[in-house]
């Protein structure tokens, strides 16, 4: 059956219409990106088989061009389009941050950061520069591979403070593993970084690192 066939409270656009995009599963949310299903299949039905063919949405919005367009009813413009709309979710989240303190906006710290770096398969850390309000200057990410403190140097990140005129940073890095614990070498990397920027007037706020849940907040543990 085709879902315009469908009873409305029941279609994905119009649901979504009436009760937010919220209430809607992943499968109903990738139907409307989909907008039409393959022969035999409605939207939803592709969405579905797409979904357990990945392992689930976050496999599926991390897929590279090749894996991605391998598969039925994708191709390299459904690749373009799903790259502009995570590009666009993430300067609308940069946008809210830009407006408020960071420390006023935690979450929207947390969200940022977990729409930057969740989806990298290496580690990546990078800093999110603050002025003398809280207010976000720029992110940039400084170092990829294998993070401990020997690949991540302090006088990098003090230079791209100064560049920065920042009078506090967040640091963050993530853990492609998905477990957000922080490791000993994670420890030592913050208090070396923290003395170094001490050294030049700026603070370091939090340290966030990104896993398959919520960012963890150093700080809010005591460990910075």
């Amino acid at each position: 059956m085709s879902i315009r066939d469908w009873p409305a409270a029941e279609r994905p656009r119009e649901k979504l219409l009436v009760q937010g995009a919220g209430t809607l599963t992943d499968a109903e949310l990738l139907a409307i990106f989909l907008r039409t299903g393959v022969a035999g299949q409605s939207a939803v039905d592709l969405a579905r088989h797409l979904l357990t063919d990945f392992g689930g949405l976050r496999a599926l919005l991390q897929a590279d061009l090749p894996s991605f367009c391998e598969r039925l009813g994708l191709g390299p413009a459904k690749f373009a389009q799903l790259q502009a709309v995570l590009e666009m979710g993430r300067r609308h989240l940069a946008e809210q941050l830009r407006r408020d303190s960071a420390l006023e906006s935690p979450q929207a710290v947390r969200d940022y950061l977990k729409a930057l770096l969740r989806h990298e398969p290496h580690e990546v850390f990078g800093c999110l520069f603050l002025d003398a309000k809280h207010r976000v200057l720029a992110f940039e990410a400084l170092f990829h591979g294998s993070i401990d403190s020997a690949s991540v140097y302090p006088r990098q990140v003090v230079k791209r403070a100064l560049a920065h005129n920042a009078a506090a940073l967040i640091l963050t890095h993530n853990h492609p593993s998905g477990v957000a614990e922080p490791s000993q070498a994670d420890q030592v990397l913050t208090r070396r970084l923290k003395e170094a920027l001490e050294l030049v007037d700026v603070r370091v706020l939090d340290h966030f690192i990104v896993g398959d849940g919520e960012p963890l907040s150093m700080a809010e543990y005591g460990w910075l």
